[in-house]
């Protein structure tokens, strides 16, 4: 007998209610059931007043508990019910596609079975930061990493370009935990950006609105003083260029000689 499952991943944005698309909000009413992972209570009641079966997965979020374990937790969750033949919608903050592991394995598990699975694009933090900092990144270019990452892997960076670091909180954590790490392991990433970076580079430390009230977190500080900054999950590290572009003269020459034929 076919399955009917189906699983439909939507991104609702940054800022509540502001952001949906009429394709997510469809994907929502039109769902058999909804799991929705947010860490906002004001969220999850908005969600509610599209459906009547809208599941949390904020359950799984334990402390001292590995993210690792708490995604595993989540795609079981979701596709459990995908299986059973389910129309499932799986609602994130922001784009469901952006720095979140737990969806993309959710629709590559789906589809490994056969089932139909989809992803609708959302505004993201990344979106938001570019609007509010007033970034171009065709202007100098663009550089992303997971701050943790960046750290793990030799990674070779371009202080010509904006360097944008991800979950700075959470840097170094080996045990892919959600709780803010030291100062030393901060003082780690320093030494690491020193080599690029003067000390009292000017960065900014950048936080999207949640809510249709307020304004974004847009902090500017020196390098040095992001040891002892106050930092949440989901502060945002912005390095601006610290050097100038350099033209590499020879592949314009190339290229002068080619079109000149």
């Amino acid at each position: 007998m076919s399955n009917n499952g189906s699983l439909a991943c939507v991104g609702i944005g940054m800022t509540l209610g502001a952001h949906i698309t009429p394709v997510a909000k469809d994907h929502i009413e039109k769902a058999d059931v909804c799991f929705v992972a947010a860490s906002d209570s004001l969220v999850e009641m908005w969600i509610k007043e599209m459906h009547s079966d809208v599941r949390s997965l904020q359950k799984y979020y334990v402390k001292g508990k590995s993210r690792k374990k708490t995604y595993r937790e989540m795609i079981e969750a979701v596709l459990t019910e995908v299986k059973n033949g389910k129309k499932v919608c799986g609602i994130f903050y922001g784009h469901p596609g952006v720095f979140a592991f737990a969806p993309h394995q959710m629709i590559k598990q789906a589809r490994e079975l056969g089932l139909k699975a989809i992803m609708e694009p959302g505004i993201s933090a990344e979106d938001c930061l570019i609007a509010d900092l007033g970034i171009d990144p065709g202007r100098f270019g663009c550089q992303q990493f997971e701050a943790s990452q960046f750290l793990f892997y030799q990674r070779t960076i371009d202080p010509s370009a904006y360097l944008i670091l991800w979950q700075i909180a959470l840097v170094g954590d080996l045990q892919y935990g959600f709780e803010v790490t030291s100062a030393a392991c901060r003082q780690v990433l320093l030494d690491e950006l020193y080599l690029n970076y003067s000390p009292d580079h000017s960065v900014i430390l950048y936080e999207a609105l949640t809510l249709p009230v307020g304004k974004p977190r847009i902090d500017v500080l020196k390098l040095e003083d992001l040891l002892n900054a106050t930092l949440n999950d989901f502060t945002t590290l912005v390095v601006p260029p610290s050097r100038k572009m350099k033209k590499n003269d020879k592949i314009v020459d190339k290229l002068k000689r080619i079109q000149s034929k």
